[in-house]
């Protein structure tokens, strides 16, 4: 198992666990039927249906709350025939949204999870509902990487891409949680009023630190690290300056973030929570944790963290304590959108030998992938002074967030590598001339309807480009103009029935669940945007469903 030093990376501290002989032989300091850890979107959900079933519930969290989900768009994938799909006259089954799904997912789930899953999807956006979140079926006019304000509802995915269209009946599945500005913090909130409301005993600053179990392997409950007094200030304090600066300063972030390590080797104290019922963990991904990205991920180092300080891997990372199987760690997915601005995604992209790597109108996450698996990280957009000038245009006209007209404007104005041939461009970029101008040929052709697309881009998002005014993008994974986000999909393997956490023999660890990005799950072979956050809930609800009413 892989533990790094707290001070090492800022993550917390996990440890062995402590096995007993029976759960008389230890002073609990607090007891419940279920112990969830972690305070995100999985964990909100976990802690809601356990709770609406009867059971006492404790949730926990490193920081204050909130995670990645609060960071996120909050977008939630659903289809089947959602209310607001209705309310846009949309068309959809749980059939047409299981075959689409089944191209994105591969074989990571089962068939009866996916189409459970997908049959679910309708009530699980009425179930947010009925928690105060609202949703709506406002669609955008064009195709985003995220919809603006007054919109929520849209293609979030492949849906519409013609080699995915022609194996799945197409529909807008991406339900953005109505609010304004970044919806995932309208949606964490909703789910933190929620848990108020159903009188949920919330512990914040409290950290994971190792797993009690009896000697069959038994999870009997958790050791805690809870920060208390000043020193939980100071904690908060830390936390909060880290996520604000990352993006602008990681490096002084990290240095922060080992801070808040020291601080919890020194001051947390102990604390011991008894579960009776389970332990589910739902503390997010590992993408901060440069210890375990180095040992499973490494290519994806360079790239754009996204996410929070406790996506650290320390729900894995207690899974495994316990002798849990892990799987799809390799699985990272990095964001690369090009549209908007529009003009982009009717470029071409290339990589480092001058050939297109991959269909350029595809989803973001999609072409990410590919250019990082394929292209090896580093890739080039290539337009013309015509489609430049258009895209400079959509960003000024407003209509985009800064984020997605913010770094085109900057690289388009000031980054772009300009070129009056082919020949001159593959100098500037270095790169094989003679493979550079003849992949442009064959775009051109395809654009002039000559030919078929190779790559399957459709004859509506393809333009001619003038060889002679020519400009080329660097939208490489380690742009630091162009930040390229990653997440991490892989985690704990679990019974895909009741999201318990197993073993490499397929058998079941007792007491224990996992949910969320700590677990495998929907989207932990290839991401489509939504279908995280829509795995949390329904996976987290999956691990929360305890079998009765406890008494």
């Amino acid at each position: 198992m892989n533990t790094p030093h707290p001070e090492q990376d800022g993550c917390a501290r996990i440890e062995a666990p402590i096995v007993v002989d029976n759960e008389g032989s230890i002073v609990w300091d607090a007891e419940c039927d279920v112990l969830v850890l972690g305070f995100g979107a999985s964990g909100a959900c976990a802690a809601l249906e356990a709770a609406s079933r009867g059971a006492d519930v404790i949730l926990c969290d490193r920081f204050g709350g909130g995670g990645a989900s609060a960071k996120s768009g909050g977008v939630v994938y659903a289809g089947g025939g959602t209310r607001p799909q209705m309310q846009a006259g949309v068309e959809d089954t749980p059939q047409a949204m299981f075959e689409y799904l089944r191209m994105e997912a591969g074989q990571v789930v089962s068939d009866d999870t996916l189409r459970n899953f997908c049959s679910d999807s309708a009530t699980m956006i009425d179930w947010l509902s009925a928690h105060g979140l609202e949703y709506e079926g406002s669609m955008p006019p064009f195709k985003t990487s995220y919809p603006p304000d007054g919109y929520y509802l849209y293609y979030s995915g492949n849906e519409a891409v013609r080699e995915y269209a022609a194996g799945a009946a197409a529909a807008p599945r991406g339900h953005r949680t109505k609010g304004s500005g970044q919806s995932g913090a309208v949606l964490f909130e909703g789910l933190r009023r929620a848990v108020q409301k159903a009188k949920i005993k919330v512990r914040t600053e409290c950290s994971g630190r190792c797993l009690v179990t009896d000697r069959q392997g038994k999870v009997l409950g958790m050791q805690m690290a809870q920060m208390t007094g000043w020193a939980a200030g100071l904690h908060r304090a830390f936390a909060g300056f880290a996520e604000r600066i990352h993006n602008a300063a990681p490096g002084l972030a990290d240095a922060v973030r080992t801070r808040i390590s020291r601080l919890e080797a020194r001051y947390a104290r102990p604390l011991f929570i008894r579960a009776r019922n389970r332990v589910v963990l739902a503390t997010g991904g590992f993408v901060f944790n440069r210890a375990m990205m180095r040992q499973h991920a490494v290519r994806y180092l360079p790239a754009w963290r996204l996410g929070t300080t406790g996506c650290d891997g320390s729900g894995i990372r207690l899974g495994q304590s316990a002798g849990a199987a892990i799987a799809q760690m390799q699985n990272v997915s990095a964001w690369r959108f090009i549209n908007p601005p529009l003009p982009w995604a009717r470029g071409m992209a290339v990589d480092c030998s001058g050939r297109r790597f991959c269909n350029e109108e595809v989803y973001g996450a999609r072409l990410g992938h590919m250019m990082c698996e394929k292209a090896g990280g580093r890739a080039w957009l290539i337009l013309d002074g015509r489609l430049r000038k258009e895209a400079i245009s959509q960003c000024l006209r407003g209509g985009l967030w800064l984020f997605q007209s913010g770094p085109a404007l900057m690289l388009m104005l000031l980054g772009a590598v300009r070129a009056g041939s082919p020949e001159d461009l593959a100098r500037r970029l270095r790169m094989p001339a003679e493979a550079l101008r003849e992949t442009l040929r064959a775009y051109n052709a395809a654009a002039r309807a000559e030919t078929e697309d190779p790559l399957g881009k459709s004859q509506a998002m393809m333009a001619e480009l003038d060889e002679h005014s020519l400009f080329a993008i660097d939208i490489s994974m380690d742009s630091r103009i162009f930040p390229c986000p990653v997440i991490t999909l892989g985690g704990l393997r679990v019974d895909e029935r009741s999201g318990a956490v197993i073993r490499p023999d397929g058998t079941s660890i007792e007491g224990l669940y996992a949910a969320g990005r700590t677990a495998v799950g929907i989207p932990s072979n290839h991401y489509v945007s939504g279908l995280s956050l829509a795995d949390c809930i329904w996976s987290g609800r999956r691990a929360g469903r305890v079998d009765a009413v406890i008494e």
